[in-house]
C-alpha cells in the first residue's frame, strides 16, 4: 500500500525508505521535505513556506498553513523609494519562512497516530546529502544559468556556484552550512528555527543583509491548522487550501468543467473548455483572494451550485474569451505520500522564484524566499503590503475523494500553472479514464506568462498535434508551440489509493523525479 512520489528521485527514495521502516506518511514527507530542500535548492528550501493536506481513512482531510507573514518593519515607509517591491535581494526577503513550522505541526499530528521516529532518523539523509554533496540535475543547471546574471554577485550566493560559474549537469556541490543547520535542528528540535540559537543567527544575517526581518518576527511565527475548501462534482469531492492560496481557483476550474463536460466531444473541446474555465477562475481569484486575516471573504460561496452554473453559462464553446490578464509565476515542489494504514499527504514547499530572493544566510546556508513580492504598494489594494499580513500564494496541494472509492493526492509546481495542471490531471484521469501515468505525461498547455517573459500566450507542447493548435487558434486562442516535455509545464505528480488497498503513483518526466508504489 505504501507509496511516495517527488520531483527529485533522491527525495522520493528518502520518503519511501521511511515508509518501509514503518514511518507514517507525515514522517516520510518531513524526511523528503528536508532532502528535497538540499537536492533541489532552486525550487524550495528551509527559507520558504509549505502547505499540507493530511487525510486519514474515514475522516475529513485537514490542512496546515505553514506560510509566513510580512515582517513588522516591512511597511510602505520601508519601501518608500520603490514603486513596487523588488523581486530579488534584501528588500525581497520580507516574509517569515514557515516551512519548518509546518514540519513540526504535521509531526504533532503523526505522533497522535503512533509513536514517532526520532527526528535524527528523518533528517539524517538530508544531512548526508548536504555534507557529502548532490549531483546537479538538468533542472538545477537551467535555473543556475537563468539566474546567473541576476544573482551571482549577491553576497554569499557562491554557495550555488562552482568556481564562480553557473552549475552544470553532473557536477557535485556541497552545502556544509546547511548540513550543520539540519544537525542543529536534530539536536535542539525544530522550534530552534524560530525561538532558539538558530533563529538568532538567521535574524542577525537577515538584518546584516538589509532585510526588514528581525528576531521578533521569528519568535512570533507559528503554523496553523485550517479548514479546507471543497466542492462536490460528478466524480467525487475535491479539496484544496483556502486563502491566502489559490486553492479556490483550482477547485473552480474543475467544478466549472464538471458543468460543461457533456458538451466536450473532442480533445479540442477538452482543452478549450479547461482554458476558458481557467480564465474565469483566475479573474475571480484575483478579486477575492488576499490575506485571510484582513479580508473575511467566505470563498465557499463561489463553489455553490448556483454560482457555478452562472459562471459556466458565460463560457462559449466556440470562441475564446479575450486575454490576457497579469498572471503569477513561481517555482516549488509538490510531493505525495501514502502509508500502510492508508493515511495520505499532499504537500507543497516553495521559495517562490528560482532561489527565492537570492539572499543566502552565511551562518546557516539557508536561502530566503521572495514570496513578499506578491504584495503590492498600491493604496486600497486587496494585496497591499502590511506588517503581519500574508502575501498571496500560488501554492495549493490537492486531494480528492472519488465516488468510486479511490482517494487521490495530486499537485505540481509552476505558479499559475498549478491549477491548470491539476485540472488536466483530474480531467484526464477521472473524466477521460486515462491511466495516471498518461494523465501526467501526455502533452500539456499553460495559459499566461512566465517569469522573465512578457508573453501571455496559450503555450502548447509540440507533442500535442498541430491540428490541435490550429483548431484552438481558430477559436480565438493566441497559441504558441513550445518543446515537448517542457519544464515550463511544471513537475506534476499523483498517488491514488484504490478501494482494494492497492496504490498507483506517477511522477512527471518533465522533472528529475521518481514514484514508488504497488504498481509502479
Amino acid at each position: 500500500m505504501a507509496a511516495f512520489t517527488a520531483p527529485h528521485y533522491a527525495a522520493a527514495q528518502v520518503g519511501q525508505t521511511i515508509l518501509e521502516h514503518g514511518g507514517t506518511a507525515i514522517e516520510a514527507m518531513v524526511a523528503a521535505a528536508a532532502s528535497i530542500a538540499v537536492v533541489y535548492p532552486h525550487m524550495n528550501g528551509l527559507g520558504g513556506d509549505g502547505f499540507w493536506i493530511i487525510s486519514e481513512p474515514g475522516k475529513d482531510p485537514i490542512g496546515i498553513d505553514a506560510s509566513g507573514v510580512a515582517a513588522k518593519k516591512a511597511d510602505t515607509a520601508f519601501y518608500s523609494n520603490f514603486n513596487e517591491i523588488p523581486q530579488r535581494g534584501s528588500y525581497a526577503a520580507l516574509t517569515m519562512a514557515g516551512a519548518v513550522s509546518g514540519w513540526q505541526a504535521a509531526l504533532n499530528i503523526s505522533h497522535q497516530w503512533q509513536p514517532g521516529l526520532e527526528l535524527g532518523e528523518l533528517l539524517s539523509p538530508a544531512i548526508g546529502q548536504a555534507k557529502w554533496g548532490i549531483e546537479v540535475t538538468q533542472s538545477l543547471q537551467n535555473a543556475s544559468e537563468k539566474t546567473y546574471d541576476e544573482l551571482s554577485t549577491l553576497p554569499h550566493f557562491e554557495q550555488f556556484l562552482l568556481s564562480g560559474q553557473s552549475l552544470k549537469r553532473g557536477q557535485n556541490i556541497k552545502i556544509p552550512n546547511l548540513a550543520d543547520t539540519l544537525e542543529t535542528l536534530v539536536e535542539h528540535g525544530l522550534d530552534d528555527f524560530y525561538r532558539g540559537g538558530l533563529a538568532k543567527k538567521m535574524a542577525k544575517d537577515l538584518k546584516a543583509a538589509g532585510s526588514p526581518i528581525r528576531l521578533k518576527d521569528f519568535q512570533q511565527h507559528k503554523a496553523t491548522l485550517v479548514d479546507l475548501l471543497s466542492v462536490k462534482t460528478s466524480v467525487g469531492t475535491l479539496y484544496n487550501l483556502p486563502a491566502p492560496t489559490q486553492g479556490i481557483a483550482s477547485l473552480l476550474i474543475l467544478a466549472l468543467y464538471d458543468k460543461l463536460k457533456d458538451k466536450v466531444s473532442s480533445d479540442i473541446d477538452f482543452i478549450h473548455v479547461l482554458v476558458e474555465c481557467t480564465k474565469r477562475a483566475f479573474l475571480l481569484r484575483d478579486k477575492v483572494v488576499g490575506d485571510p486575516l484582513a479580508h473575511s471573504i467566505d470563498l465557499s460561496q463561489y463553489l455553490t451550485d448556483d454560482h457555478l452554473i452562472k459562471m459556466a453559462g458565460d463560457i462559449d464553446m466556440a470562441s475564446a474569451m479575450p486575454w490576457p490578464v497579469v498572471t503569477n509565476t513561481g517555482d516549488t515542489v509538490w510531493m505525495g505520500a501514502c502509508d500502510d494504514q492508508g493515511r495520505m499527504v499532499s504537500y507543497i514547499q516553495s521559495l517562490y522564484w528560482e532561489f527565492g530572493s537570492g539572499v543566502v544566510l552565511p551562518q546557516s546556508g539557508i536561502v530566503w524566499n521572495n514570496r513578499g513580492t506578491a504584495f503590492d504598494l498600491v493604496e486600497n489594494s486587496l494585496r497591499k503590503l502590511k506588517p503581519g499580513s500574508k502575501p498571496f500564494h500560488t501554492l495549493n496541494p490537492a486531494y480528492a475523494l472519488l465516488d468510486n472509492g479511490q482517494r487521490m493526492v495530486y499537485g505540481t509546481m509552476g505558479g499559475d500553472g498549478q491549477p491548470q495542471t491539476q485540472a488536466v490531471i483530474m480531467g484526464r484521469y477521472a473524466y477521460q479514464n486515462q491511466s495516471l501515468d498518461d494523465a501526467i505525461q501526455e502533452g500539456r498547455w499553460l495559459l499566461g506568462r512566465t517569469w522573465g517573459d512578457a508573453n501571455h500566450n496559450l503555450r502548447i507542447e509540440q507533442d500535442l498535434s498541430a491540428d490541435v493548435s490550429l483548431a484552438l487558434a481558430k477559436r480565438g486562442h493566441d497559441v504558441l508551440t513550445v518543446g515537448a516535455s517542457n519544464e515550463l509545464m511544471g513537475h506534476a505528480g499523483a498517488i491514488v489509493l484504490n478501494a482494494n488497498g492497492q496504490t498507483e503513483a506517477a511522477t512527471d518526466k518533465r522533472s528529475d523525479g521518481r514514484a514508488f508504489c504497488d504498481e509502479c
